[in-house]
């Protein structure tokens, strides 16, 4: 967001409000309808702490509406309207055309942007495949594997008064694993040095971030159509993600052709092998959707919800005793006391029975998704992935609690969040790392 995007859509917004105000008049003052409490003007001014400004609105109005340029939208706290909306009548509540015009230059057609039928296959083409042995085996051993690798960097650069951006590593941890597990390939091993990598993620959170803003800057398609302000620096950050997944689908599509790849567990060559059955349907096109969705579900999701957990963890210490504790129990091989020197052992020591018996650690996660959820925006579409998300949680959060202490750089500093799809911790999380 910037000062000039700020002050021009205010003006646009003003001045179409008050020619809605003065198409709607009656609507505004009747009473069968939920009260107009503010605009999109007030959005805008509230821009950086939205999410707050709804919570402040919620606790005084039940359900409200907020004036647009040629419409108002309707929100609700009330559990019989949620109810109504998203179960007993979800079929007749699209996302609507709006939605899709603002989201589909980055998220394409895929399932956080579509409706109705394409909504219900791709759900249904999805959920099988993250349903098999397969992929549910291969998730598990990578992120063991890239939880593990994670621990050993805080090892290396962690030092007395050494700070570390722990929504940083997590980060690039993720995007890491999301490559493994949707591509079968490593991230570096694709573009060639750590810096292109960082460039990378620094066009998908500027992307994130700059289609969110779309929703309060009623210029974005005289902008995007003059390719200036936001949306020139939206077209970039695009343009840089897809030269790489292009790159990864032709690069996959051509390795597949000369060896069998239909065994293999990672999510793209899954679907590419689909694609000699349907190739009218899951083209070039179709696949770069369904990356994107599902890097965009897997990879900030579990990162800003570990960041939010490691924030919560420094501000409960007896929480965080109570974590290591669990952990350390459950990892236990008969009456053993010893504990798992290394964290490669430890690692390989947190099977599926050793998590099941993480149940405080499960509920302290969940806890964090409660007061900071990954994605303050949603419905009945639960997500499909909740499950590998849970277990990549739970095994990043052992080590790291396992095998270090961490306190913040700034015990008084308020930690805030950016204003995106998913809920950053805005300027990152600035944490001191200690050996357990």
């Amino acid at each position: 967001m910037d000062f000039l995007s700020l002050a021009l859509s205010t003006i646009a917004g003003a001045f179409s409000l008050l020619l809605l105000f003065k198409l709607s008049t009656k609507k505004l003052f009747n009473s069968s309808y939920p009260p107009a409490v503010g605009s999109i003007i007030n959005e805008i001014i509230n821009y950086r702490r939205l999410y707050d400004y709804h919570t402040d609105l919620c606790r005084n109005y039940r359900t409200y509406r907020l004036l647009y340029p040629w419409s108002s939208e309707i929100y609700t706290a009330n559990p019989a309207n949620i109810e109504y909306f998203l179960k007993t009548n979800f079929s007749n509540y699209e996302k609507g055309r709006s939605n899709y015009e603002i989201m589909s230059d980055f998220l394409g057609d895929g399932i956080f942007t579509v409706d109705g039928d394409k909504w219900r296959q791709q759900r249904k083409l999805a959920s099988y495949e993250f349903s098999t042995k397969a992929v549910k085996d291969y998730s598990s051993h990578v992120f063991t594997k890239n939880a593990a690798a994670l621990a050993h960097k805080v090892s290396e650069i962690a030092a007395p008064n050494k700070v570390i951006d722990m929504q940083e590593l997590l980060m690039k941890s993720t995007l890491d694993t999301i490559f493994i597990i949707g591509f079968g390939v490593e991230l570096s091993s694709l573009l060639g040095a750590e810096e292109n990598g960082k460039a990378f993620a620094e066009a998908f959170n500027e992307t994130n971030a700059l289609i969110f803003w779309r929703y309060v800057d009623f210029l974005w398609k005289f902008k995007r159509f003059f390719n200036v302000g936001a949306e020139a620096k939206l077209k970039k950050s695009i343009q840089t993600i897809d030269e790489l997944i292009y790159k990864v689908i032709h690069s996959k599509r051509k390795l597949i052709s000369t060896q069998d790849h239909s065994n293999k567990a990672d999510i793209l060559s899954r679907f590419i092998a689909l694609s000699e059955k349907e190739p009218e349907k899951i083209t070039d096109k179709f696949l770069r959707d369904i990356i994107i969705n599902f890097m965009t579900a897997g990879r900030d999701t579990t990162a800003v919800t570990l960041s939010w957990f490691l924030s919560m963890v420094c501000r409960n210490p007896q929480v965080e005793e109570k974590i290591v504790e669990e952990v350390r129990e459950s990892v236990k091989q008969g009456n053993e006391e010893e504990r798992v020197e290394t964290i490669e052992e430890f690692a390989n020591s947190l099977t599926d029975a050793a998590m099941d018996k993480m149940p405080y650690l499960h509920a302290a996660l969940s806890e964090t998704l409660r007061l900071y959820p990954a994605v303050p925006l949603g419905g009945l579409r639960m997500c499909l992935g909740r499950e590998f998300a849970y277990r990549q949680m739970k095994i990043t959060a052992a080590i790291l609690l396992r095998f270090f202490r961490f306190r913040f750089k700034d015990e008084n500093k308020k930690i805030k969040y950016r204003t995106m799809f998913t809920l950053h911790i805005d300027g990152g999380l600035q944490l001191l790392a200690f050996p357990r």
